[in-house]
């Protein structure tokens, strides 16, 4: 790689830029090869899209919110949807009534089967308080306290559902089969109706994957969104801690591996060094992202990736490109 670097200069993108001189520089003597590198939070970025068409109709958080898993990032506006729900809940509780009191060979199925529509809704209802606790919050009318009582009671809720579901599912496996009355098939489907319709209703709401801190927005509302839109509307991380995506020349694939010393440099800070160790290294080869520019052209190398676990990040951030050296000593053990 240091070869192709002299002959051809730094056009490539993928050779990192001249190690400093004198001082500022590591030993030669004392790295196995060199390879660029970007810095991302631990988690990697997670990019997050539309999982549908529709107008963003709010934006729920700003670059370097901290957000938890299940937060609500963003909401879209889709009149059809909450139509269709508020029908289909009409629906069901319109079925639910005109029933009439189950016949004692079908009471106990109808009991579990009720318990577990009761304890969904009650799980859409905590998510919902969950929402408007975390929305408060952020505008400054509501507490951490109140945030983590909703978020306890919507845990609270949801063990509930996992309880009515083993109770529903074990009475299925010892009951007799019985035929449910056309009255009780009716709701079983209206029920069957709303639940499709709340899935659609959340949908609307796009919500964080994992904890972690806001990276990039890059919506407004009254905006567009599409799957197919080419940047995410979201990005977040986990930056409690970072890593190095370096990308190794595949000539020197053999040379390195995981537990291999590197010291990582960036240009933004020449005097600051950070330790790390190379914890995976991929197990395929494939051309360079981290320097391209444009088309590949024939002085481009192939690469396979490495993940750098930093000792400490310092001074650096997230995007930064970096300078990964790797130590000889460590490679000859």
């Amino acid at each position: 790689m240091i070869d192709l670097c002299k002959r051809f200069g730094h056009r490539t993108g993928l050779c990192p830029e001249p190690a400093p001189s004198g001082n500022d520089a590591p030993d030669r003597k004392a790295w196995q090869t060199v390879a660029p590198g970007r810095v991302e939070p631990w988690s990697g970025e997670i990019r997050i899209g539309s999982p549908g068409v529709g107008r963003i109709g709010d934006v729920l958080v700003t670059v370097n919110d901290t957000v938890f898993a299940g937060e609500a990032l963003i909401r879209l506006d889709d009149d059809e949807v909450r139509n269709r729900h508020a029908k289909a809940e009409l629906q069901y509780s319109l079925r639910k009534r005109a029933r009439p009191s189950a016949q004692r060979r079908n009471a106990e199925r109808r009991k579990h089967e009720d318990a577990v529509a009761d304890a969904e809704r009650a799980v859409v209802d905590e998510r919902a308080a969950v929402d408007r606790a975390a929305a408060a919050k952020r505008a400054g009318t509501g507490s951490d306290d109140d945030l983590a009582t909703a978020r306890k009671n919507l845990s609270n809720a949801r063990e509930q559902l996992r309880q009515r579901q083993a109770e529903l599912a074990s009475y299925e496996d010892d009951a007799p089969a019985t035929t449910p009355t056309e009255l009780d098939q009716q709701v079983a489907m209206a029920r069957l109706d709303l639940r499709g319709a709340e899935a659609a209703l959340d949908n609307l709401t796009i919500r964080a994957p994992i904890a972690g801190t806001v990276l990039q927005v890059n919506v407004r509302a009254g905006e567009l969104a599409s799957p197919s839109a080419p940047q995410p509307l979201v990005i977040i991380g986990d930056v409690s801690k970072l890593r190095i995506r370096a990308e190794i020349d595949e000539r020197d694939y053999g040379a390195i591996k995981v537990g291999h010393r590197v010291i990582v440099r960036s240009p933004a800070f020449r005097d600051r060094e950070v330790k790390g160790t190379v914890s995976s290294i991929a197990p395929i080869i494939g051309a360079g992202r981290i320097g391209a520019r444009g088309q590949r052209n024939l002085t481009d190398v192939n690469v396979a990736e490495a993940l750098i676990d930093l000792a400490e990040p310092g001074p650096l951030a997230v995007g930064m490109k970096v300078d990964v050296y790797f130590s000889r000593e460590a490679a000859q053990r």
